[in-house]
């Protein structure tokens, strides 16, 4: 699983050369595959007061990773399949390369706003794409359950025209039996004196089993009484199955004509609120950038990982850094949010972005 670390050390000329040096083991080690700058816009910094306060609230608003968790999870169930959630789950192309090469837009978050108006409207973006998740898929699941259950229902294509009598004094009724055939076997007969013996004929559906039988039409209220005792009589008609298929073909046809517009839906959604969350994450970096010291003196850099090099890339980040606090220990925060984690370190900064939010498995 693919990991993104985005640091910020400050451009003290120990820290540039430490850089340099992370850089150059990284190629050695291969700790990381790639590390590189990552372009942070010089923004309003504000007061001390208000630059905590909106620490604080960033930190809360990082969960939007489970919105792009839930659309991600969302897209496979209309997909039906995990690979083509890979295939269209994009941010501008390729989400790699996109974190990799990462440009602030300033048209949609104008780097003139306060930090706290920008968060403002990540925020609002973000929920709405969330409530409107949960109405789309709500309005298109109702539509699927809907033809799945008159496609459950539906004896047609098990049940012949030419199976069923029916005439001036006989008729045939149609016996949904979940448990055992054989009860139904050895006891239809004595449900009524009307029956006509062996006359019940089987037919498999996704009920279960579906058993005919014929009887005398004087007898089919007394027959229905004792049979629910044990199974269900289903009504059935010819008409009323070609009324069916007619609803079937109708929610078929608008089941393919939301899917099309709800797959268009989480394709662009997606994108833009794994962009915001991109920029919730420079935001972050920047504010915490800022508290850790004035004047605005940093340098973010973006590094690919891997889970298993997270431990060696750790120690070997607190090695290089111990210069900016000699005394500084490293502290995970952990995180309940799959696909978000926090680390602390008291010498500099590191966000964890980790392709979790993309797994749906």
């Amino acid at each position: 699983m693919t990991d993104f670390w985005l640091i910020s050390v400050p451009l003290d000329k120990t820290s540039l050369t430490s850089v340099e040096k992370l850089k150059r083991t990284i190629v050695k080690t291969n700790l990381a595959s790639s590390c590189c700058k990552f372009s942070i816009p010089d923004l309003k910094v504000g007061v001390l007061d208000s630059l905590l306060s909106v620490s604080d609230d960033l930190s809360k608003l990082d969960t939007l990773a489970e919105v792009i968790k839930k659309t991600c999870q969302c897209m496979k169930e209309v997909l039906e399949s995990s690979d083509k959630v890979l295939e269209n789950a994009l941010a501008n192309g390729d989400l790699m390369n996109f974190m990799i090469k990462f440009q602030w837009d300033k048209a949609k978050y104008p780097t003139s706003l306060t930090l706290s108006s920008l968060a403002e409207i990540i925020n609002k973006e973000v929920s709405q794409v969330e409530a409107e998740l949960k109405s789309r898929s709500a309005a298109y699941n109702s539509v699927k359950a809907s033809l799945q259950n008159l496609e459950h229902k539906l004896l047609n294509d098990v049940v012949r025209k030419e199976d069923l009598v029916v005439s001036e004094y006989l008729t045939t009724l149609l016996v949904v039996v979940a448990g055992s055939y054989s009860q139904w076997e050895r006891s239809y007969e004595s449900l009524s004196k009307f029956v006509v013996p062996r006359s019940s004929k089987l037919y498999e559906n996704g009920e279960g089993g579906v058993f005919s039988v014929t009887l005398f039409k004087r007898a089919v209220c007394e027959f229905k009484a004792k049979a629910q005792e044990r199974f269900f009589v289903r009504d059935y008609s010819f008409d009323l199955e070609e009324q069916k298929q007619r609803e079937i073909m109708q929610l078929s046809f608008h089941k393919k004509e939301q899917y099309g517009i709800f797959v268009r839906w989480l394709k662009v959604n997606f994108s833009e609120v794994f962009v915001a969350w991109i920029h919730l994450k420079a935001l972050r970096v920047f504010v915490e950038s800022v508290l850790y010291g004035l004047p605005v003196n940093y340098q973010a850099l973006l590094l690919q990982t891997d889970r298993k090099h997270s431990k060696k890339l750790k120690e070997e980040l607190a090695s290089l850094f111990v210069h900016l606090d000699p005394t500084a220990s490293i502290t995970d925060v952990s995180c309940d949010i799959p696909g978000l984690c926090q680390q602390e370190y008291f010498s500099y900064i590191c966000f964890h972005i980790s392709t979790n939010v993309l797994d749906i498995s």
